[in-house]
């Protein structure tokens, strides 16, 4: 019998990478990827945070547990437990503190994004970034308007959590499309 897969495939009977296997390669999770999504994208809330933020909290009590009924004698216990423990907690309360729940989406963000530049919006892209030390996330909008070619570009702040405006840019687009209307 012989095999008839690719030396340089990634898993067995794939002509894409290695036979082996040996060769590990990090990959999305599945509610990121959206290779093969059809229908609208719904972009993952931000407040998944917590979750590690917990589990983060949890481990530094062991940690901290351990390093207390130990004490001084302890072969396999030492202070490593106790800064385990501290930089845990400190990296648990940001995680749960930075856990923002998404109050309007990318869809919603367009929305206010075209009532607050106050004309129609053609082309336009949202992006979710963040923001201050809580890491706030704000949705980045780059609109144009809807005519052909558009006279005038925006640049819209919405905060994710609440809808509010944080800034905006409003100016004529000063890019040159005569040669691309032709």
């Amino acid at each position: 019998m012989s095999d008839t897969s690719d030396p340089t495939s990634d898993r067995p009977g794939d002509p894409s990478g290695d036979a082996s296997g040996d060769d590990v390669r990090d990959e999305l999770p599945a509610d990121l990827d959206a290779r093969g999504h059809v229908g609208p994208y719904r972009f993952p809330d931000n407040s998944r945070r917590r979750v590690p933020g917990v589990l983060y909290l949890a481990i530094a009590v062991l940690c901290a547990t351990a390093w207390f009924a130990a004490g001084d004698d302890a072969p396999l216990v030492n202070d490593g437990f106790l800064f385990a423990a501290i930089v845990l907690a400190a990296v648990g309360a940001f995680s749960i503190a930075a856990g923002w729940r998404l109050g309007i989406d990318e869809k919603g963000a367009l929305e206010r994004a075209s009532a607050i530049v106050g004309w129609p919006i053609g082309h336009a892209s949202a992006q979710l970034a963040w923001r201050g030390l809580r890491s706030r996330p704000t949705w980045r909008v780059l609109c144009y308007s809807a005519e052909e070619p558009p006279r005038r570009r925006g640049f819209v702040l919405i905060d994710a959590v609440d809808g509010r405006e944080v800034d905006h840019v409003v100016e004529d687009n000063p890019e040159d499309w005569a040669e691309t209307t032709r």
